[in-house]
């Protein structure tokens, strides 16, 4: 495999290797990839749940369990983080 990399990333990678934080070139790709790849799951792994939790609440409107989101609702919210603090 073959890499092209922009002057200003190559001068980083290579800054990386010369600082001793990695012994090559190679190492310094690998870790970003290695990255990006985490970084990738962790997307897939938050719109799993996003699209979990959005079944849920699809299914809870079509059985009926609704509440209209008002001012009234957000001064309950409150209260009851309030008491449950302590405050």
């Amino acid at each position: 495999m073959n890499i092209s990399l922009t002057s200003e990333l190559d001068e980083w990678v290579l800054n990386k290797v010369k600082s001793g934080m990695y012994k090559s070139s190679s190492e310094v790709i690998r870790e970003g990839l290695r990255l990006l790849l985490q970084r990738d799951l962790q997307k897939q792994a938050m719109l799993d749940e996003l699209r979990t939790e959005l079944l849920i609440g699809c299914r809870q409107l079509d059985a009926g369990k609704s509440q209209v989101f008002d001012d009234s609702l957000i001064r309950t919210i409150k209260e009851q983080g309030r008491q449950r603090s302590g405050l």
